[in-house]
């Protein structure tokens, strides 16, 4: 999970401050020590983290938090605050060009994910009624345009080629291309290197200089740590790049590259990769992901990934058939189907407000939906609407169906029980039958 080694020490530092009904000057200052290490150790900057610990000492030791009746909860806020300034503040967007095409340029080292993160942009911008093309630049790697051609399919976005030829040539006939054709974004995929070298740079150059981007982005694998900072700075010093598309965030516990790149190039993160579906994108929002190392979730990104994932005719159909109580297996089998768009339990559960910090210690398997789910499928149609005919005879027959046990069927069974009665519990209590429930076998519930 991002950043779970870097929040558990933030954690745990300041509970110590919470603990405390009044702080002083020391108590601040040996705080941001531990923060200081904590950041060194998640592999930030050196003098990033310094200069961070720094400020957030000179302003959590003024008068206001001082005299404060929760000063160590001011401390947070100011923690958060500048987490959020570190990581540039508010959420970078792409620049549009006033006349389409819009040409976005990535560039990066071999390895990073420049061409899954091609197609994984594109599809976003489809998905919000643009008119993406790829064009495969990288004519030196095995394979490499055939690779954009897949990922190209899959996201259901055209990918211009034209062999191995001059790659500043094809960029240019590329942009021909969309305006003929009506692309209003043109993604260039470049080739990488498994190190900077100048060849690569005078190339990367030309093609710049020809097409004249909207856009450079630089695609950099955040699990490298302060290799990934270096390469954007160099990156940034060789092209001016316009921003970072952090890969990999899912696997980096650590997180320095997100909190160095900013403060190191200047230079935004305008996204992240989160996944290996061309699904596991998201837009980077630094105040969110402030949160999210703190410990207190990240709501408003849980709501966009049901907004964008989840069908909402199917929520609706759900919604009420719980209203009118007829919410049987089958939906909740649908309800499985559209949980798992939204990526790994884990990860979800992890923007949660005070789940992040807990979930070392749970044992979140997404496999555990797969046995529900084949326990729900071993049934009859007649049982998945009435679970009240399953009796000792059939439970063992679906037990034996699924691979499973009848105590798991039984477990099955209570879990959808207990969900019915709370639905019956809110429709009682709330006039307005609110809707607000979990999915039943997962840590805490899963609200949908």
């Amino acid at each position: 999970m991002a950043f779970e080694g870097l929040a558990d020490k933030l954690a745990n530092s300041f509970k110590r401050l919470r603990s405390k009904g009044k702080l002083n000057e020391n108590d601040v200052r040996e705080a941001m020590r531990e923060v200081r290490l904590a950041l060194l150790e998640a592999d930030v900057n050196y003098k990033v983290a310094k200069d961070f610990t720094n400020t957030v000492t000179e302003r959590a030791i003024g008068t206001a938090v001082m005299e404060s009746l929760t000063p160590g909860q001011m401390v947070v806020k100011i923690v958060d605050e500048e987490l959020t300034n570190l990581m540039g503040g508010e959420q970078a967007r792409i620049e549009f060009a006033s006349k389409p095409p819009t040409v976005i340029m990535l560039c990066g080292l071999q390895g990073a994910g420049k061409t899954t993160h091609a197609a994984k942009l594109a599809k976003m911008f489809k998905a919000k009624g643009h008119r993406p093309m790829l064009v495969a630049c990288d004519i030196y790697r095995p394979a490499a345009i055939k690779q954009l051609q897949v990922v190209g399919s899959q996201a259901g976005v055209p990918v211009f080629e034209q062999g191995t030829q001059n790659p500043v040539e094809i960029c240019k006939a590329a942009i021909r291309h969309a305006k003929d054709y009506g692309n209003d974004i043109v993604m260039i995929d470049t080739a990488g290197r498994l190190q900077i070298d100048e060849a690569l740079m005078d190339e990367l150059k030309d093609i710049k200089e020809a097409v004249v981007p909207d856009e450079i982005l630089l695609v950099v694998d955040s699990m490298t740590g302060q290799e990934a900072v270096n390469v954007a700075k160099t990156f940034d010093e060789m092209l001016t790049i316009t921003g970072v598309i952090l890969t990999k965030l899912d696997g980096d516990t650590r997180g320095g590259a997100a909190l160095s790149v900013r403060a190191v190039t200047g230079k935004p993160i305008k996204f992240a990769g989160i996944g290996e579906k061309l699904d596991d994108i998201e837009v980077f929002h630094p105040e969110r992901m402030a949160s999210r190392i703190l410990g207190m979730g990240d709501v408003l990104s849980l709501i966009e990934d049901a907004q964008n994932k989840m069908d909402e005719k199917e929520a609706a159909e759900a919604a009420k058939k719980i209203i009118h109580n007829k919410f049987d297996l089958n939906d909740m089998l649908t309800q499985f189907a559209q949980v798992r768009k939204m990526g790994p339990i884990k990860s979800v559960l992890a923007k949660l407000p005070g789940v992040g910090n807990q979930l070392k210690d749970m044992d979140v398997d997404d496999r555990q939906v797969d046995r529900l789910e084949a326990i729900i499928l071993s049934m009859t149609e007649e049982e998945r609407r009435k679970p009240a005919i399953i009796n000792p005879s059939r439970k063992r027959r679906i037990a034996a169906g699924s691979g499973m046990k009848v105590e798991d069927v039984n477990r099955l069974l209570r879990q959808f029980e207990q969900t019915q009665k709370m639905m019956r519990s809110i429709r009682n209590k709330k006039g307005k039958r609110r809707m607000n429930y979990g999915m039943p076998g997962m840590p805490g519930g899963m609200p949908f």
